[in-house]
């Protein structure tokens, strides 16, 4: 079970290349002339902030980003809820099972806290320029991995940055991993994901407090909670017909696009797009995560595998309704075959 900590949204700081907020996060920013991106090379390499420029953070963070900034890094730390951007390996019932860093969560079959090399290590800055940073995290002793974490505007478009981890077996013997990326926004986003059927929709939490959803001319959505909602918390595994899934939220929308990959090369466990959502009465102040799981694989003692994701953010004033939405991203961004 995942662990909710109280959130809030964290201002960006200046506009210059890097920076600290008031209890000393770095932050490196990226610029184009349309989306600013900052990430932290602290906290695995987590991203804090995605918007147009000029506009509020689509990006949820939490307060301990302020409050606990050099998290401890050890086999035994539980999870911080740092929230932002970060990246998993998956499966989830793996996170523990294959180690030796702490045999006491090996023997329980631990499925919670994720990796803390992976999530609170301070990464080693490789590459960086105003448009591209380049981070490497350190040699995980849980996971069997090290991470290396791109960030890249697209030259041919300034509304789109190029997202990518690299995952290299650290191990002399072989792993079964796959990337996980995990991207967390308000609930109070509006997210959809084309799929074709709802036979490729798994839904995980307690039967009276899951989100209902439906597909409508082959897009998924969450219902709005009915009036007096006291919680909606679960999770719901997707099979995708296209690589994307979008949240529209602060004037803005937020399309993530992958590699759409068949059933069978993602881990039973898992589905390639995941939801997670979690909120009280307030649900701008609750969690929806938008995640993405990369095909399951072998490594070979030093062999690496890559994941992708492209992130476009584009403003939008149009009707807080599903059709205007999904019409706009058939318009803006060639996607109309998944409503057809």
């Amino acid at each position: 079970m995942r662990a909710l900590a109280a959130c809030l949204l964290l201002g960006a700081t200046g506009l210059s290349g890097a920076g600290e907020d008031a209890a000393g996060v770095e932050r490196i920013r990226l610029q184009s002339d349309a989306v600013v991106v900052e990430i932290t090379p602290s906290l695995g390499g987590r991203v804090l902030h995605v918007s147009r420029v000029g506009r509020r953070n689509l990006i949820k963070i939490g307060e301990p980003v302020a409050s606990q900034p050099t998290p401890r890094v050890a086999a035994d730390a539980d999870d911080i809820g740092y929230l932002g951007h970060d990246v998993w390996m998956g499966p989830q019932r793996g996170w523990w099972s294959d180690q030796d860093a702490n045999p006491s969560r090996r023997d329980e079959k631990a499925v919670w806290p994720p990796d803390p090399y992976l999530a609170f290590a301070r990464t080693r800055v490789v590459a960086r320029s105003p448009d591209r940073l380049v981070l490497e995290g350190v040699d995980s002793p849980v996971t069997g991995v090290r991470l290396l974490k791109s960030f890249a505007f697209d030259p041919a478009d300034p509304a789109t940055v190029v997202v990518t981890a690299t995952a290299r077996n650290i191990r002399d013997r072989p792993l079964a991993r796959d990337l996980w990326f995990n991207t967390r926004t308000s609930a109070a986003t509006r997210v959809y994901v084309p799929v074709a059927d709802a036979r490729d929709v798994r839904v995980e939490g307690a039967a009276d407090a899951v989100p209902a959803w439906r597909i409508d001319a082959g897009v998924f959505a969450f219902l709005p909670p009915p009036p007096g909602t006291a919680m909606r918390r679960g999770k719901v595994l997707l099979q995708p017909s296209a690589g994307w899934m979008a949240g529209f939220a602060q004037g803005q929308a937020f399309v993530i696009r992958f590699d759409l990959q068949r059933r069978e090369a993602i881990h039973p466990d898992h589905g390639q797009v995941e939801l997670y959502l979690d909120h009280a009465r307030d649900l701008r102040a609750g969690l929806l995560e938008m995640e993405m799981h990369a095909p399951f694989r072998t490594l070979a003692p030093g062999a690496a595998m890559q994941a992708r994701e492209r992130w476009t953010v584009l403003p939008y004033e149009g009707p807080e309704t599903q059709d205007a939405q999904v019409a706009f991203l058939c318009q803006r961004l060639d996607l109309c075959a998944v409503a057809e």
